[in-house]
């Protein structure tokens, strides 16, 4: 009997772990092909490639990104397949799935929860007597009539075969995103989240853990993320492969979800003084600061205590940190949802994901919906489009934010502009957002693509265009051109301001550069640019103020794809102005 396991992926990068489990566990017994493909494949081609693997089962894996995908597959295959078995697995099948069954009549079986077991008995029915009544933990069809098997009791973990050991994934591992667990389920309740439906927490053995991971990592992985969903709720587990990460990383990256409130003082020292840069990066959930928030959808968060976690973090200069937002929570207005940005913002995280509420099937905020007044599309992923304090219109509103956060902030392409705009010249971070994802979207810019320097130019006109009296247009407009400059590998050929210096002032600038600098003037052609400022760079550095009396000379230094430009700010001396003759 020929298995083929699919899945749909939000990207090429991204591996399915589910997929590797179920082979791992029924590969003995059965003849298992994993076929991975993304979600912006065409159906077609992949049904075809399905087809061509003459499957006799065919298993999905789905989520609330690739169901709606999914089924234009599954209905595809049904009918060039119609002999097949069809197997749906995953959350977004495993709640409400007496309605997965009714709606899908292409599809055969419906694996709900844990599914290692569950697919493994499954098959053996398949091949073998078909007396599905005895298979515990999923849905079939008898005599018209969807029939659902009482739930299986949770697998010992050390029982499930390595999912990492397969030859196959070894040429692309540094390529593509591990995922890999050490436990399964979550001690904490978040209504929103099914995490919170699972009671209690299994873990993997240590020294399992410990192998697989040496595995990967002299397999070439270069990126592992972390799917447990408190991955420090277990203090000396952690403490143990944090020690063990920092000891063997050798080059790989590792990203873990964390609970920030309950990180505890010992570990954040010993990971300042012991983590090696760059090696770890934190997604902290923080989602709300409003109490009554918090408190409704049964969300215990201690900020103050979170805060002290992400501010010592981030001081010791050796983690990123990704930090998340919720907007639609219950109790949550616009007002307050702006309070929740400024707050978590004011943290500086190297990245702020502001997402929104999705009514998760299965989650008590989804059964409680009616309670808050939520209305939300009844299509995965079942984002919400308003409740009783948060009508559509601020949806739509926070939902502008969310685009330029992430083309400005998220990707870091003009640190020094966002920092001297939210800081100086608009009343808070979301003020400045929102005004600018308001001027970006009455001119139809997130319809269209843009390119770099389009980036700065567009953010350059909205300053021009909102014109706030708090506002320097000299520090903003050389900020900017800093950011610019440093964005390039090599001397950038295209610059988006019209105010260019003259040659009379270039040639000056140069020689007078390369005296400073000790380099020969023509290397320092090839290698550097040049520009001016009306105010002292140093002086703004180190203390925050406009000094015109001292403008600077920038060089930009270029190395090439090794090392990104080195910025030097020298003091003009007299009689060399930025003119533009």
């Amino acid at each position: 009997m020929k298995v083929v396991l699919a899945t749909l992926n939000a990207k090429y990068i991204h591996t399915s772990l589910a997929l590797r489990c179920l082979k791992a566990f029924s590969q003995d017994e059965f003849d298992i092909d994993i076929a991975e493909y993304t979600i912006k494949d065409p159906a077609m081609g992949i049904a075809a490639d399905l087809f061509s693997k003459k499957p006799d089962v065919i298993g999905f894996s789905c989520y609330i990104w690739n169901i709606e995908e999914t089924i234009v597959v599954i209905d595809m295959l049904r009918k060039v397949l119609p002999d097949a078995k069809i197997i749906l697995g995953g959350p977004e099948v495993s709640y409400d799935t007496e309605y997965w069954m009714n709606r899908l009549a292409s599809v055969d079986f419906i694996v709900m929860g844990e599914g290692e077991e569950t697919f493994r008995d499954l098959l053996r029915q398949i091949s073998g007597e078909r007396k599905y009544h005895f298979v515990f933990g999923m849905a079939y069809r008898k005599d018209g009539q969807v029939v659902i098997t009482p739930p299986r009791p949770k697998l010992d973990l050390n029982v499930i075969p390595s999912p990492h050991r397969f030859e196959a994934d070894i040429p692309s591992l540094r390529n593509r995103v591990v995922y890999f667990e050490t436990s399964r389920g979550c001690p904490f309740s978040c209504q929103f989240c099914l995490s919170s439906i699972e009671v209690g927490v299994r873990y993997f053995d240590m020294e399992r853990v410990k192998a697989e991971l040496t595995y990967l990592i002299d397999s070439g992985a270069k990126l592992i993320k972390f799917v447990d969903r408190t991955f420090n709720i277990k203090r000396d587990y952690a403490m143990e492969i944090f020690r063990f990460l920092i000891d063997n990383h050798r080059g790989c990256v590792f990203q873990f979800e964390i609970t920030a409130d309950i990180m505890r003082p010992e570990v954040l020292d010993f990971l300042a003084d012991n983590a090696p840069p760059g090696i770890f990066r934190f997604e902290i959930g923080v989602q709300s600061t409003n109490d009554p928030t918090n408190l409704a959808v049964q969300r215990r968060q201690n900020f103050a205590k979170l805060t002290r976690t992400v501010v010592k973090v981030k001081e010791s200069g050796k983690i990123d940190q990704h930090l998340d937002l919720i907007a639609g929570l219950p109790h949550e207005d616009y007002d307050t949802f702006r309070k929740t940005f400024n707050d978590v913002f004011a943290l500086r995280p190297e990245e702020l994901q502001l997402g929104f509420l999705k009514m998760l099937r299965g989650t008590g905020l989804r059964i409680d919906a009616a309670k808050y007044g939520y209305v939300y599309s009844e299509r995965a992923p079942y984002e919400m489009l308003g409740n009783d304090l948060m009508p559509f219109g601020d949806i739509v509103r926070i939902k502008r934010v969310e685009d330029v956060l992430e083309k400005y902030w998220n990707a870091h392409r003009m640190d020094r502009t966002m920092e001297y705009l939210i800081e100086k010249a608009y009343p808070s971070p979301f003020d400045f957002f929102q005004a600018f994802g308001d001027y970006w979207e009455e001119r139809g810019w997130s319809r269209i693509g843009h390119q770099l320097e389009d980036l700065f130019s567009r953010i350059w006109g909205f300053l021009q265009f909102d014109a706030r009296p708090e506002l320097d247009e000299d520090v903003a407009l050389g900020l900017l051109k800093i950011d610019y400059y440093l964005q390039h590998k090599y001397k950038p050929r295209k610059l988006w301001w019209e105010d260019r210096i003259g040659k009379v002032s270039w040639s000056a600038g140069l020689k007078h550069a390369a005296s400073k600098l000790g380099m020969d003037e023509r290397e320092l052609q090839k290698k550097a640019a040049l520009d001016f400022l009306p105010f002292d760079y140093g002086t703004w550095v180190q203390e925050g103020r406009v000094d015109r009396n001292s403008p600077s000379l920038l060089v930009f230094l270029y190395a090439g794809e090794e090392a990104g430009p080195q910025l030097s700010a020298l003091p003009l001396p007299e009689g060399l102005a930025a003119n533009k003759s």
